[in-house]
């Protein structure tokens, strides 16, 4: 009869966290701020249809890294949970904290529970009426959450990222200027990455989009996402403060 090894639970987290970190670690970075504007969502993307950023309802969204097909099953499950709670109550019991509470709960399970991990982190951002009520929420691939003040950073070289992005933050800017400095700090990212190339980041390789603070008055709808065209992307990159 053979005698299986003993591993002890420990050493099964510890892979588990290693295995995933290094798949997400591989993948390109996303950056979340916070503006006066509303909230600047920001992925270095060359595809036009995989979406690394979305919308989940009126005042949320949704951003992530690590490999698509298990992100994008949970941002699914996302919209479904925020209808459903939408209908059966009402439409301000859906929240980013309730949201990311649900996440929490599933990335935890299959952690512990499943074979493998999945391979993401995940961000939920939430726009409020003032920028000092905005949440944004950080979400790990073994359940754990964090409200994070003002913007996070995640995937890929997200050390570099962050730091290029504490270094340039500042409430009250606005939603042009987080996207600056959004892409500075993915080119700053993409710059120290094995392979990662020149630095340089295009309208064409990046996903951009606004989660905008005041959009019934100034679009006249409760639905806060809006998705940037490349044109636009690329006006706010050529364009400075002050031209």
């Amino acid at each position: 009869m053979t005698q299986q090894f003993y591993v002890s639970p420990e050493q099964v987290m510890k892979d588990r966290a290693d295995f995933a970190r290094k798949g997400i670690a591989r993948g390109r970075s996303v950056v979340v701020i916070s503006a006066a504007d509303g909230i600047a969502l920001v992925a270095e993307n060359p595809s036009p249809s995989l979406h690394k950023i979305g919308e989940i309802y009126d005042k949320i969204a949704f951003a992530a890294v690590g490999k698509y097909n298990e992100f994008e099953s949970l941002r699914q499950a996302g919209v479904r949970y925020a209808d459903v709670r939408g209908y059966s109550y009402d439409r301000e019991d859906v929240t980013a904290r309730g949201l990311a509470s649900v996440y929490a709960q599933s990335l935890g399970a299959v952690f512990t529970a499943e074979q493998k991990p999945f391979e993401v982190e995940l961000a939920v951002a939430e726009v409020a009426p003032h920028q000092d009520g905005d949440h944004i929420y950080r979400l790990t691939f073994d359940g754990s959450i964090a409200d994070e003040p003002g913007f996070i950073a995640m995937g890929g070289q997200a050390e570099a990222v962050q730091d290029t992005v504490a270094a340039g933050w500042a409430a009250g800017a606005t939603f042009a200027q987080s996207v600056r400095l959004a892409v500075a700090a993915l080119a700053a990212g993409r710059a120290v990455a094995p392979r990662g190339g020149d630095g340089v980041l295009a309208a064409a390789n990046l996903e951009v989009a606004l989660l905008e603070r005041n959009s019934e008055t100034n679009r006249g709808i409760a639905r806060a996402f809006r998705r940037l065209s490349d044109p636009e992307v690329d006006e706010i990159l050529t364009t400075r403060e002050g031209d």
